[in-house]
């Protein structure tokens, strides 16, 4: 069976700095129509960033949507004009001061696919030099170092609620353990 939805219309709900919602009325496989909210956002970058002590580096800032402070690795929005990678390399140095080398791919995650098109990319690394670091304006947070192993067991744990940290923690780990970091 095709499980693919066919659009009919779609229209602009809102226009933000980051995100755009769009309110479309798709076609489902069996010939029904359907309404789709759509939160459109151009993307992100994390980086889970090793030291040679295997400590990763992490930043906790003031999450507004769930009113608390949030562990996280260095990540933020794609900006036009640079790769991917451009823009991963961009946030580790702003958010941590650490300048990496040997990037690698970790892969892309859907954080919520059932509303929005965000996807995040994830990358590792190890760290080169650190320095200090120049958050963006009106950015906030407090740089960490954690080792990796506590770092795992605090997402076994449910110490580490944020999504993409997760992920990029343990695929991490496990490249560590096989040798490929």
């Amino acid at each position: 069976m095709n499980f693919t939805e066919k659009t009919l219309s779609s229209k602009n709900v809102f226009d933000g700095r980051i995100l755009h919602i769009t309110l479309d009325e798709v076609e489902l496989p069996d010939g029904r129509k359907s309404k789709r909210e759509v939160v459109n956002h151009p993307g992100g970058v994390c980086v889970a960033a090793i030291d040679d002590d295997n400590n990763l580096y992490f930043v906790r800032q003031f999450r507004y949507p769930y009113r608390e402070i949030v562990l996280e690795l260095p990540a933020g929005k794609l900006e036009k004009g640079s790769t991917v990678l451009e823009n991963g390399k961009r946030e580790l140095l702003e958010e941590t001061g650490a300048v990496g080398y040997s990037y690698i791919s970790l892969g892309q995650v859907y954080p919520s696919p059932g509303y929005t098109s965000e996807i995040i990319h994830l990358y590792a690394c190890r760290v080169k030099s650190e320095g200090k670091n120049n958050p963006d304006e009106g950015e906030f947070l407090n740089v960490e170092k954690i080792s990796l192993g506590k770092a795992v067991e605090m997402v076994l744990n449910n110490q580490i609620p944020d999504a993409k940290t997760q992920i990029a923690v343990l695929k991490t780990s496990m490249l560590l353990q096989s040798g490929k970091i």
